[in-house]
């Protein structure tokens, strides 16, 4: 007799995990979210109980923890730590961006490399999962002294990457520059041109609007999630949190559908603009951010509009709210605060910027909420397509990339409603993107045997 193998309870579950990573607190929260949508799909298909994938999947593959040490430009001697966590790869090589922040520590990469597998899954292309980065801050850093930071971080990560092993991309803190710093030393090192990263400039081997592509795709998703409630963007109030890539380029589509996006947000405070980011204003904010690299309170001085110090925008009357800065940026207060003020959709550009308990507040209140492992997929999308363009040593124009980003973020949406369509008629994306991206990668583990 074949006795029917009981899934964990979620309190069991996590108990077990926290007690192996003790003090991971991002990734505790990442899984938690995860099976507490997939525990009832496990009952219903025992055959992933039978072969742990639940335990496997939160396991990452292999990490990689390994010194950087780098010479300021005074001549001083300076030592960071670099990560890489390979998570998964069940159905193609790992795939996810490289952080450089002061904050990055093993929890953090861990809930993002997690979140990852899920994310490239419900693209449909074939990535696996993975993330790293180091506590190094690249700001007020010299270009020279960012170079050299790059090229003793790729030093050691070169041994670990490949184009079918491993693809490294940008995340906060790495953008196109520091993309040329670590590609010219994998370069050199390996004297191969190769597609070993993504982000890539358009010169050398880059995808077009790769750049543009996480915030499109949020802005995508947003429609989609809009048009099922025959609505769009367009004459929505729009607030976004951020001014970085994602955020900005989520003010440059919203624009584009019609919308008006009225808030933007760094580390030190927000701005609020109820006349709305044009495209002027929004030049301003990409020189300021991307050139200057100074604070979001210049706009605010330019253009003379309010300015919250120490603040985040959630109190901001909206339609559609785009957090798109960082990882628990919306706690439970302010997500109240949103569905008070009559706030419609919420969709994610940064990775879980909503603690659970706002998410929780999202989905009890039936809103249109976009968890990131979905919305903000167009990100790694574009890399994937850049991927594919390597391997052909081809290039796309603009259109045929925003065309193709355009179909996933709308097969990510199907497959979100698909798995997450409740008897009401409500459709939980947290659970749709969960299962959609699990069945995917558990079907691939199960095929290729117990590793």
């Amino acid at each position: 007799m074949t006795t029917m193998l009981k899934a964990p309870s979620s309190k069991e579950f996590m108990d077990k995990l926290k007690s192996r990573t003790p003090g991971e607190i991002e990734f505790h929260q990442a899984v938690h979210e995860v099976v507490e949508s997939l525990l009832p799909f496990l009952e219903e298909n025992p055959r992933y109980k039978t072969a742990k994938i639940l335990e496997r999947i939160s396991e990452p593959e292999r990490i990689l923890i390994f010194r950087v040490p780098w010479v300021d430009d005074k001549g001083e001697i300076q030592v960071n730590r670099g990560y890489r966590i390979e998570m998964n790869s069940a159905i193609g090589p790992y795939k996810g961006g490289l952080r450089f922040h002061p904050t990055v520590n093993l929890g953090i990469l861990k809930f993002l490399a997690f979140e990852q597998v899920f994310k490239n899954s419900l693209t449909t292309l074939p990535m696996g999962g993975g993330k790293g980065g180091s506590d190094f801050d690249p700001k007020q850093k010299s270009d020279n002294e960012v170079m050299r930071f790059c090229q003793s971080f790729m030093t050691e990560l070169c041994k670990h990457i490949g184009p079918n092993t491993d693809v490294p991309a940008g995340d906060i803190g790495v953008g196109g520059r520091e993309i040329g710093y670590l590609f010219g030393q994998y370069k050199r090192i390996r004297n191969e041109f190769t597609g070993v990263l993504t982000g890539k400039g358009a010169e050398w081997g880059g995808s077009v609007i790769r750049p543009e592509a996480t915030g499109y795709g949020n802005v995508y998703f947003a429609e989609e999630m809009l048009n099922t409630k025959n609505d769009s963007l367009k004459g929505k109030i729009v607030t976004v949190s951020g001014s970085g890539n994602v955020a900005q380029f989520t003010v440059e589509k919203v624009n584009e559908l019609g919308g008006k996006v009225v808030t933007l947000s760094d580390s030190s405070g927000f701005i609020h603009d109820p006349d709305g980011i044009d495209g002027e204003k929004l030049t301003f904010v990409m020189r300021l951010k991307n050139i200057k690299r100074g604070r979001i309170e210049e706009y605010a001085k330019k253009y003379n509009v309010a300015y919250y110090p120490n603040a985040r925008p959630w109190g901001v009357k909206c339609d559609v709210a785009l957090p798109s800065a960082t990882q628990n940026e919306i706690n439970a207060e302010e997500a109240q605060i949103l569905i008070d003020s009559g706030c419609i959709c919420v969709s994610e550009g940064a990775n879980m910027p909503s603690t659970p308990e706002a998410v929780d507040i999202f989905i009890k209140n039936e809103i249109l909420y976009g968890p990131g492992k979905a919305a903000n997929a167009g990100g790694v999308a574009v890399s994937g397509l850049e991927m594919s363009q390597n391997a052909m040593r081809l290039s796309w124009t603009r259109e045929e990339v925003d065309n193709q980003l355009q179909r996933i973020m709308k097969d990510v949406h199907t497959t979100c409603v698909k798995y997450g369509k409740s008897s009401n008629g409500y459709v939980n994306y947290v659970n749709g993107a969960n299962i959609g991206g699990f069945v995917k990668v558990a079907n691939a583990m199960i095929a290729q045997g117990i590793v």
